[in-house]
């Protein structure tokens, strides 16, 4: 059973709806549509004791809603591999077996409603231990359930930040295994992709930027060394993560620094090596590195840089950053820019954004079985 066919908006190119609610197929995972949701932490997770890091009713509701909302794909919040990985004290985490049984009932939900469920797992390195963005967001410390973040090099993000710990090479080995181990916990929780977090000035971010790395040994120095940890970390992901099932790689494309940091160019040679290390899908953002970045931020600012890696490489890209309107969403798919749009704060505003997008395209495909937009049986009597 679906639901009626919407009528054809007669001012908008048909390309622009059949691009945006085709189907995309990844190894053997299909989303119905190329709208998917971006990670967007929710800070909500108990701090401390024994539900540390678990869902809850809060994070049921918030991806149940996306998925009967239309999204195709959900990529989950930033999850972390460790307690000392998250970004706040209140993020989601994966380094326990609890933390597995609590998603289990949203990873079968979101799949109920024919969307695919995807978590991003990270590790925040010299960006962790802050407050909720609504405190202030700056350092907590132990009296405030916080840790001393670690990093490659002793440099803190911002001005007034404890100097980080600088991992030693066994620790970068055990954080590696770390996010093996959330994998593992990820395909026993139900999810079908699985994105590893290298973007935003997070730890993987952090040893390939000139920014922030400075060591000397084998992480450190050259592209290739500063990309190493990267790359042992896909490695030992895609090793336990089936190979039925894709990798996503989150990347900031630019550090919008002048004389330092990471540019567009290392993105595409990154592109390169990830694509032949088994990853699927590159989700191409920007900035997070310093404060001082000077960010040109409007619609679709990020989207040229996806393009880029898309046409040097021919890695699918997913593109992302104040794509809002569902006419631009669809000309960046027509136009071969992406493979897919990630909304974030768009679907944090408006959970049905894809069925929106259906009519303001007049996508007729959009109740097809399989593809476009999925109405539950128990909303018809209203569409």
């Amino acid at each position: 059973m679906s639901a009626a066919p919407i009528a054809p908006a007669a001012h908008v190119p048909a390309t622009h709806a059949e691009a945006l609610f085709e189907p995309f197929t990844l190894r053997s995972v299909t989303a119905r549509n190329r709208i998917w949701m971006a990670p967007m932490c929710q800070y909500v997770a108990e701090a401390s004791g024994p539900a540390a890091g678990v869902a809850h009713a809060w994070h049921f509701a918030h991806y149940a809603a996306r998925a009967v909302g239309g999204t195709g794909l959900i990529l989950q919040e930033a999850t972390a591999v460790s307690p000392e990985g998250r970004i706040s004290p209140y993020d989601l985490g994966i380094w326990n077996d609890a933390q597995v049984e609590a998603l289990r009932p949203i990873t079968s939900f979101i799949k109920a409603q024919g969307a695919v469920p995807g978590i991003q797992i990270a590790h925040a390195g010299r960006k962790g231990s802050t407050g909720r963005p609504w405190e202030g967001g700056r350092y907590v410390g132990p009296e405030a359930d916080g840790w001393l973040p670690s990093a490659p090099s002793p440099v803190p993000f911002a001005e007034g930040d404890p100097v980080p710990h600088e991992l030693t090479t066994a620790e970068i080995h055990e954080i590696t295994g770390q996010f093996a181990a959330a994998a593992r916990r990820a395909l026993a929780a139900g999810y079908e992709v699985v994105e590893i977090h290298g973007a935003h000035g997070y730890l993987i971010g952090q040893f390939l930027s000139s920014e922030s790395n400075r060591r000397t040994d084998a992480y450190g120095g050259s592209f290739e060394n500063r990309a190493r940890f990267a790359l042992e970390v896909v490695d030992a992901v895609r090793a336990v993560w089936p190979q039925e099932l894709p990798l996503f790689f989150r990347v900031s494309a630019t550090d919008w620094l002048e004389e330092s940091g990471w540019t567009s160019e290392d993105t595409v040679r990154l592109a390169a090596l990830l694509q032949g290390r088994g990853v699927d899908l590159l989700d191409v953002s920007t900035g997070g590195m310093a404060p001082k970045a000077n960010i040109p931020a409007g619609p679709g600012f990020q989207v040229p840089f996806a393009a880029e890696v898309k046409a040097r490489t021919g890695l699918p890209v997913a593109a992302v950053g104040l794509i809002t309107e569902p006419e631009q969403a669809g000309a960046i798919l027509a136009d071969g820019q992406a493979d897919a749009v990630l909304l974030g704060r768009e679907l944090l505003r408006d959970p049905y954004w894809a069925r929106t997008a259906a009519a303001a395209l007049g996508a007729e495909r959009a109740a097809e079985p399989g593809t476009g937009v999925r109405v539950p049986v128990s909303y018809h009597r209203a569409w």
